[in-house]
Protein backbone atom coordinates (compact mmCIF):
# COMPACT_ATOMS: atom_id res chain seq x y z
CA UNK A 1 0.00 0.00 0.00
CA UNK A 2 2.87 2.36 0.80
CA UNK A 3 4.43 1.81 -2.60
CA UNK A 4 1.05 2.42 -4.25
CA UNK A 5 0.81 5.82 -2.54
CA UNK A 6 4.35 6.75 -3.57
CA UNK A 7 3.68 5.81 -7.17
CA UNK A 8 0.42 7.75 -7.23
CA UNK A 9 2.00 10.91 -5.79
CA UNK A 10 4.87 10.81 -8.27
CA UNK A 11 2.56 10.38 -11.24
CA UNK A 12 0.09 13.07 -10.15
CA UNK A 13 2.85 15.60 -9.47
CA UNK A 14 4.55 14.84 -12.77
CA UNK A 15 1.31 15.19 -14.72
CA UNK A 16 0.50 18.43 -12.89
CA UNK A 17 3.86 19.98 -13.80
CA UNK A 18 3.45 18.97 -17.44
CA UNK A 19 -0.06 20.41 -17.58
CA UNK A 20 0.91 23.88 -16.33
CA UNK A 21 4.01 24.09 -18.55
CA UNK A 22 3.07 22.39 -21.84
CA UNK A 23 -0.58 23.29 -22.33
CA UNK A 24 -0.77 26.88 -21.01
CA UNK A 25 1.31 29.51 -19.21
CA UNK A 26 0.01 28.80 -15.70
CA UNK A 27 3.57 28.14 -14.52
CA UNK A 28 4.29 31.88 -14.87
CA UNK A 29 2.25 32.39 -11.70
CA UNK A 30 4.99 30.67 -9.72
CA UNK A 31 8.36 30.97 -11.53
CA UNK A 32 10.18 33.07 -14.10
CA UNK A 33 9.83 32.08 -17.79
CA UNK A 34 13.42 30.80 -17.97
CA UNK A 35 12.59 27.90 -15.64
CA UNK A 36 10.06 26.33 -18.01
CA UNK A 37 12.49 23.71 -19.43
CA UNK A 38 13.46 22.68 -15.90
CA UNK A 39 9.82 22.20 -14.93
CA UNK A 40 9.11 20.12 -18.05
CA UNK A 41 12.13 17.91 -17.37
CA UNK A 42 11.09 17.51 -13.72
CA UNK A 43 7.56 16.54 -14.75
CA UNK A 44 8.83 13.87 -17.15
CA UNK A 45 11.22 12.43 -14.56
CA UNK A 46 8.54 12.27 -11.85
CA UNK A 47 6.07 10.62 -14.21
CA UNK A 48 8.62 7.97 -15.26
CA UNK A 49 9.56 7.31 -11.63
CA UNK A 50 5.88 6.84 -10.76
CA UNK A 51 5.39 4.36 -13.60
CA UNK A 52 8.57 2.50 -12.62
CA UNK A 53 7.42 2.31 -9.00
CA UNK A 54 4.07 0.84 -10.09
CA UNK A 55 5.75 -1.89 -12.19
CA UNK A 56 8.21 -2.60 -9.39
CA UNK A 57 5.32 -3.13 -6.99
CA UNK A 58 3.68 -5.59 -9.39
CA UNK A 59 6.90 -7.55 -9.78
CA UNK A 60 7.61 -7.74 -6.06
CA UNK A 61 4.04 -8.85 -5.39
CA UNK A 62 4.41 -11.90 -7.61
CA UNK A 63 7.77 -12.87 -6.13
CA UNK A 64 6.47 -12.55 -2.61
CA UNK A 65 3.56 -14.87 -3.49
CA UNK A 66 5.93 -17.59 -4.74
CA UNK A 67 8.03 -17.33 -1.60
CA UNK A 68 4.92 -17.61 0.51
CA UNK A 69 3.85 -20.84 -1.25
CA UNK A 70 7.31 -22.33 -0.82
CA UNK A 71 7.31 -21.43 2.85
CA UNK A 72 3.89 -23.06 3.33
CA UNK A 73 5.09 -26.25 1.68
CA UNK A 74 8.21 -26.45 3.81
CA UNK A 75 6.32 -25.75 6.98
CA UNK A 76 3.74 -28.43 6.17
CA UNK A 77 6.37 -31.09 5.47
CA UNK A 78 8.29 -30.29 8.57
CA UNK A 79 5.15 -30.50 10.66
CA UNK A 80 4.15 -33.91 9.28
CA UNK A 81 7.59 -35.38 9.81
CA UNK A 82 8.19 -34.23 13.36
CA UNK A 83 4.79 -33.57 14.90
CA UNK A 84 4.52 -36.90 16.76
CA UNK A 85 8.05 -36.87 18.23
CA UNK A 86 7.84 -33.24 19.17
CA UNK A 87 4.55 -33.83 20.98
CA UNK A 88 5.90 -36.75 23.03
CA UNK A 89 9.04 -34.88 24.02
CA UNK A 90 7.44 -31.65 25.17
CA UNK A 91 6.70 -31.05 28.83
CA UNK A 92 4.10 -28.69 30.14
CA UNK A 93 6.85 -26.16 30.71
CA UNK A 94 8.04 -26.67 27.16
CA UNK A 95 4.56 -25.93 25.87
CA UNK A 96 4.49 -22.68 27.84
CA UNK A 97 7.93 -21.63 26.62
CA UNK A 98 7.06 -22.47 23.02
CA UNK A 99 3.83 -20.48 23.22
CA UNK A 100 5.59 -17.55 24.81
CA UNK A 101 8.34 -17.52 22.18
CA UNK A 102 5.77 -17.79 19.41
CA UNK A 103 3.91 -14.83 20.83
CA UNK A 104 7.10 -12.75 20.90
CA UNK A 105 7.89 -13.72 17.32
CA UNK A 106 4.40 -12.74 16.26
CA UNK A 107 4.70 -9.38 17.98
CA UNK A 108 8.03 -8.82 16.26
CA UNK A 109 6.47 -8.95 12.78
CA UNK A 110 6.21 -5.63 10.90
CA UNK A 111 2.52 -4.94 10.36
CA UNK A 112 3.06 -1.27 9.51
CA UNK A 113 1.16 0.09 6.51
CA UNK A 114 0.45 3.48 5.03
CA UNK A 115 -1.13 5.79 7.64
CA UNK A 116 -4.51 6.98 6.48
CA UNK A 117 -3.49 10.59 6.98
CA UNK A 118 -0.73 10.10 4.39
CA UNK A 119 -3.38 9.94 1.69
CA UNK A 120 -3.98 13.65 2.28
CA UNK A 121 -0.73 14.23 0.38
CA UNK A 122 -2.66 13.31 -2.75
CA UNK A 123 -4.77 16.48 -2.47
CA UNK A 124 -2.08 19.11 -3.30
CA UNK A 125 -0.77 16.94 -6.13
CA UNK A 126 -4.30 16.51 -7.46
CA UNK A 127 -5.01 20.25 -7.18
CA UNK A 128 -1.97 21.02 -9.33
CA UNK A 129 -3.41 18.73 -11.97
CA UNK A 130 -7.03 19.86 -11.83
CA UNK A 131 -7.02 23.34 -10.30
CA UNK A 132 -3.77 25.30 -10.14
CA UNK A 133 -3.38 27.64 -7.14
CA UNK A 134 -4.02 31.32 -7.96
CA UNK A 135 -1.26 33.82 -8.64
CA UNK A 136 0.05 36.26 -6.05
CA UNK A 137 -1.90 39.50 -5.96
CA UNK A 138 -3.30 42.24 -3.76
CA UNK A 139 -3.61 40.01 -0.69
CA UNK A 140 0.13 39.32 -0.75
CA UNK A 141 1.09 42.89 -1.70
CA UNK A 142 -0.96 44.39 1.14
CA UNK A 143 0.99 42.30 3.65
CA UNK A 144 4.49 42.92 2.32
CA UNK A 145 6.65 46.00 2.39
CA UNK A 146 7.73 47.79 -0.76
CA UNK A 147 10.99 46.72 -2.36
CA UNK A 148 13.83 49.22 -1.74
CA UNK A 149 14.71 50.95 -5.00
CA UNK A 150 18.39 50.72 -5.95
CA UNK A 151 20.37 53.94 -6.19
CA UNK A 152 20.95 55.17 -9.75
CA UNK A 153 24.74 55.59 -9.84
CA UNK A 154 25.22 56.68 -13.45
CA UNK A 155 22.87 59.63 -13.32
CA UNK A 156 19.73 60.20 -15.36
CA UNK A 157 19.42 60.94 -19.05
CA UNK A 158 16.77 63.26 -20.50
CA UNK A 159 13.23 61.93 -20.65
CA UNK A 160 11.68 61.31 -24.08
CA UNK A 161 9.17 63.89 -25.26
CA UNK A 162 6.44 61.23 -25.54
CA UNK A 163 3.24 62.09 -23.70
CA UNK A 164 1.96 60.28 -21.82
CA UNK A 165 5.37 58.79 -21.06
CA UNK A 166 5.33 55.01 -20.36
CA UNK A 167 7.42 54.22 -17.28
CA UNK A 168 7.84 51.24 -15.00
CA UNK A 169 6.99 51.71 -11.34
CA UNK A 170 10.66 51.41 -10.43
CA UNK A 171 11.75 54.03 -12.97
CA UNK A 172 9.03 56.41 -11.80
CA UNK A 173 10.15 55.98 -8.17
CA UNK A 174 13.78 56.65 -9.10
CA UNK A 175 12.88 59.78 -11.03
CA UNK A 176 10.83 61.08 -8.12
CA UNK A 177 13.32 60.33 -5.34
CA UNK A 178 16.75 60.44 -6.99
CA UNK A 179 16.70 62.66 -10.10
CA UNK A 180 17.99 66.05 -8.95
CA UNK A 181 17.13 67.57 -12.32
CA UNK A 182 13.43 67.08 -11.46
CA UNK A 183 12.68 66.08 -15.03
CA UNK A 184 9.54 64.23 -13.90
CA UNK A 185 7.90 67.39 -12.58
CA UNK A 186 4.79 68.28 -14.57
CA UNK A 187 5.22 65.32 -16.94
CA UNK A 188 2.25 63.11 -17.74
CA UNK A 189 3.22 59.48 -17.29
CA UNK A 190 1.52 56.13 -17.91
CA UNK A 191 2.07 53.37 -15.36
CA UNK A 192 0.66 49.84 -15.31
CA UNK A 193 -0.01 47.42 -12.49
CA UNK A 194 -2.76 45.88 -10.39
CA UNK A 195 -4.79 47.50 -7.65
CA UNK A 196 -3.97 47.01 -3.98
CA UNK A 197 -6.36 48.74 -1.55
CA UNK A 198 -5.02 51.26 0.96
CA UNK A 199 -6.11 50.19 4.45
CA UNK A 200 -6.47 53.84 5.47
CA UNK A 201 -8.91 54.54 2.64
CA UNK A 202 -6.76 57.39 1.33
CA UNK A 203 -6.35 56.43 -2.31
CA UNK A 204 -4.98 53.03 -3.38
CA UNK A 205 -1.76 51.45 -4.67
CA UNK A 206 -0.73 50.57 -8.18
CA UNK A 207 1.39 47.47 -7.66
CA UNK A 208 3.77 45.09 -9.38
CA UNK A 209 5.12 41.89 -7.83
CA UNK A 210 8.60 40.96 -9.02
CA UNK A 211 10.02 37.41 -9.10
CA UNK A 212 13.77 37.10 -8.67
CA UNK A 213 13.44 33.36 -9.23
CA UNK A 214 9.99 32.26 -8.08
CA UNK A 215 7.01 33.24 -5.96
CA UNK A 216 8.88 32.40 -2.75
CA UNK A 217 11.36 35.27 -3.23
CA UNK A 218 8.91 37.82 -4.66
CA UNK A 219 9.19 41.53 -3.90
CA UNK A 220 6.66 44.32 -4.25
CA UNK A 221 6.80 47.76 -5.88
CA UNK A 222 3.96 50.19 -5.11
CA UNK A 223 2.90 53.65 -6.27
CA UNK A 224 0.32 55.49 -4.17
CA UNK A 225 -2.47 56.72 -6.42
CA UNK A 226 -4.79 59.59 -5.56
CA UNK A 227 -8.03 60.05 -7.44
CA UNK A 228 -9.32 57.67 -10.08
CA UNK A 229 -12.17 59.55 -11.70
CA UNK A 230 -14.74 57.85 -9.48
CA UNK A 231 -15.84 58.05 -5.87
CA UNK A 232 -14.97 54.41 -5.19
CA UNK A 233 -11.46 52.99 -5.63
CA UNK A 234 -11.02 50.24 -8.24
CA UNK A 235 -11.51 46.64 -7.18
CA UNK A 236 -8.52 44.80 -5.78
CA UNK A 237 -6.40 42.84 -8.30
CA UNK A 238 -7.78 44.84 -11.24
CA UNK A 239 -5.06 45.48 -13.82
CA UNK A 240 -4.97 49.11 -14.90
CA UNK A 241 -3.02 51.54 -17.04
CA UNK A 242 -2.98 54.78 -15.04
CA UNK A 243 -2.22 58.15 -16.64
CA UNK A 244 -1.36 61.07 -14.39
CA UNK A 245 1.30 63.32 -12.87
CA UNK A 246 3.48 63.15 -9.80
CA UNK A 247 1.61 63.95 -6.59
CA UNK A 248 3.48 66.95 -5.11
CA UNK A 249 4.76 66.34 -1.59
CA UNK A 250 8.18 66.57 0.02
CA UNK A 251 11.17 67.67 -2.03
CA UNK A 252 11.28 66.27 -5.54
CA UNK A 253 14.56 64.50 -6.26
CA UNK A 254 15.03 63.37 -2.65
CA UNK A 255 13.71 60.49 -0.56
CA UNK A 256 11.28 62.88 1.13
CA UNK A 257 9.25 62.91 -2.09
CA UNK A 258 6.67 60.11 -2.09
CA UNK A 259 6.29 57.74 -5.03
CA UNK A 260 2.73 58.89 -5.67
CA UNK A 261 0.56 59.81 -8.62
CA UNK A 262 -2.43 62.05 -9.20
CA UNK A 263 -4.51 59.94 -11.58
CA UNK A 264 -6.28 61.62 -14.48
CA UNK A 265 -7.30 58.49 -16.38
CA UNK A 266 -7.51 54.80 -15.46
CA UNK A 267 -7.96 52.17 -18.16
CA UNK A 268 -8.57 48.48 -17.43
CA UNK A 269 -6.17 46.15 -19.24
CA UNK A 270 -5.65 42.41 -19.50
CA UNK A 271 -3.04 40.94 -17.20
CA UNK A 272 0.22 41.17 -19.15
CA UNK A 273 2.27 38.13 -20.03
CA UNK A 274 5.20 39.52 -18.03
CA UNK A 275 3.01 40.22 -14.99
CA UNK A 276 5.67 39.29 -12.44
CA UNK A 277 8.32 41.72 -13.63
CA UNK A 278 8.47 45.48 -13.43
CA UNK A 279 8.88 45.91 -17.17
CA UNK A 280 6.66 47.73 -19.60
CA UNK A 281 3.69 45.39 -20.13
CA UNK A 282 3.54 42.78 -22.87
CA UNK A 283 -0.15 42.25 -23.49
CA UNK A 284 -1.53 38.92 -24.72
CA UNK A 285 -2.77 38.79 -28.28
Amino acid sequence: MRRLLQSLLLKLTGLGLLRITLFDDTYLRYVKPGLRPVLIASGVVLLLLGIAAAFSRTGNGGHAHDDHDAHDGHASGAHDGHASDAHDGHTDGGHEAHAHDGQEGHDGHDHSGTPKIAWLLVLPALSLLLFAPPALGAYTAARSGAKPVAVQKKGFGPLPATSPLPLTLTDFTKRVQQDRSRAIQGRTVRLTGFVTPDATGDGWYLTRIIFTCCAADSQTVKIHVYGSGSAEPPAADTWLAVTGTWHPAGTLGTTSAPAALDARLTTPIAQPINAFTDDLPITPG
